[in-house]
């Protein structure tokens, strides 16, 4: 870095060492603020315009008028202990609220009949019994079934190698679970939660998320979602935490070599019109995708390097519909015997309610995970298969004008958790001095989540200073 950069940096900050995280999603923010909590001088490198990764928010010129639409939907679990963590840094733990108990409307579109899937406030595993046992879209036969692999479950450890190359739907098929309970249940937990059918999921995986999130305390799967914009909380909040923090941000700047020297790293960065420039870091954290760290890491930095290439990616799908009316009464419901997924109510969010006009309107963000086969589908063929079937599970839509109807693709929206991808995901600690990983594609022990992608922030933060010679008392604390 320059000298004058340098001094620009230090001003008011302890002098000690200077790092530099590349990637401005949540593994990349959650990074550099426990880096410069920690007393570094901290420059966080993103490519795009905003914060956020994959967790962000647009303006949308509609038929109704501007509104604010999230590229996503994302939820996040009690559970989740990491992310939650991150909000109550960020200072937006209450525009991120949980469910006082877990509460999932389930509705069968084929019997039209909905189910609920809720917590008591029992010890697990009796917190769901009485749930499971008045389910209706599945067979008593079914539910005892259920009750059986959920106590073989219970006795896995998710960090077993072998379950990592055992895929989801075999060991449910061998523990007596017909297609429906695979439809009804655990594909409806886990395609949202993994990104990928039963068949095509790490064993491993699976395990993890239902013992973590249905297993391990009564609490545990109560969802929370954003009230307001995503933008809101990972571009505008999290900006405002790293500027707290004493964070240079450099947004439209692009990392494009790293070349480490006698007195540490050197990170060449490009800035559009202002060229190129060269950044001083004795920390380096890479928190940018699978693909784009095997492109930035020197040669002999990381043992098996090429691996990384061999994480497969997953897309995810979001549909986008404005209603003339109020059509859902729920804030979301999730279907089975359906294409439709998961449907979120995002009127009050994207800001429809406040435009003239629009107070009777609702506007509905149907999440479609797994998506392979349908990302590309041009949006009038997606039009025509779901803006019926939203018609045929919620009758009041029948007759309903559309005011807008749109499509959001995340084509790498996750790493495929597919069986073996454990022995492919990296630990933080690289093999050279001072160069670390991030994101939620390595080794975390979780899903392509925001709470691995935190996680994993975390984990190379406390690595690093662990380096730097910090005693385990000043570490980042870990979540639990």
């Amino acid at each position: 870095m320059r000298p004058g950069r340098q001094h620009a940096l230090s001003s008011g900050r302890p002098a000690g060492a200077a790092a530099v995280v590349i990637g401005g999603g949540l593994a990349g923010t959650t990074a550099a603020l426990a880096l410069a909590d920690a007393g570094l001088r901290v420059t966080l490198v993103e490519s795009r315009p905003r914060l956020g990764g994959l967790v962000f928010s647009f303006r949308r010129e509609s038929g109704v008028g501007e509104l604010t639409v999230d590229n996503g939907q994302h939820v996040f679990l009690r559970c989740c202990t990491a992310y939650s963590r991150l909000l109550e840094r960020l200072d937006a733990a209450h525009l991120v609220p949980l469910q006082d108990r877990m509460d999932v409307p389930v509705l069968d579109a084929d019997r039209m009949r909905l189910g609920r899937l809720r917590r008591t406030a029992l010890p697990v595993p009796l917190h769901l019994a009485r749930s499971l046992a008045g389910y209706p879209h599945l067979s008593p036969a079914e539910r005892a079934g259920v009750v059986r692999a959920t106590l073989a479950l219970k006795g896995l450890d998710p960090a077993d190698p072998a379950l990592d190359r055992l895929d989801f739907g075999s060991w449910l098929r061998r523990h007596g679970q017909s297609a429906r309970a695979v439809e009804a249940l655990w594909d409806l937990v886990g395609i949202a939660t993994l990104n990928a059918r039963a068949d095509d999921a790490s064993m491993g995986l699976a395990a993890k998320v239902f013992k973590t999130g249905l297993l391990s305390a009564p609490g545990a799967a109560d969802i929370g979602w954003s009230r307001v914009p995503l933008g809101d909380v990972h571009d505008d909040r999290a900006r405002t935490a790293l500027e707290k923090a004493g964070v240079r941000i450099a947004l439209r700047t692009r990392a494009g070599a790293l070349t480490r020297g006698a007195d540490g790293w050197q990170v060449t960065v490009e800035n559009g019109p202002h060229g190129s420039e060269q950044l001083a870091a004795d920390t380096v954290v890479l928190a940018v995708p699978q693909r784009e760290a095997h492109a930035l890491l020197p040669d002999g930095t990381l043992d098996g390097k090429d691996r990384l290439l061999d994480i497969g990616t997953a897309p995810i799908l979001n549909l986008h519909v404005v209603y003339d009316r109020k059509v859902l009464r729920r804030s979301f419901f999730a279907a089975v015997g359906s294409p439709v997924q998961w449907v979120f109510d995002r009127t009050d969010a994207s800001g429809l309610r406040s435009l003239p006009g629009q107070e009777r309107s609702q506007y509905l963000a149907v999440s479609q995970s797994a998506a392979l086969e349908e990302i590309d589908h041009p949006v009038a063929k997606l039009r025509a298969r779901y803006l019926p079937e939203l018609e045929r599970l919620l009758p009041a839509a029948r007759g309903a004008r559309i005011h807008d109807f749109f499509v959001t693709r995340e084509r790498t929206a996750t790493f495929a958790p597919a069986p073996g991808v454990g022995r492919l995901r990296p630990v933080a600690r690289t093999q050279a001095p001072g160069l670390f990983l991030a994101g939620a594609w390595t080794a975390t022990g979780w899903p392509a989540t925001m709470e691995s992608a935190v996680r994993s922030g975390t984990a190379a933060a406390r690595e690093a200073l662990t380096e730097l010679g910090f005693p385990q008392g000043q570490l980042p604390q870990e979540a639990a």
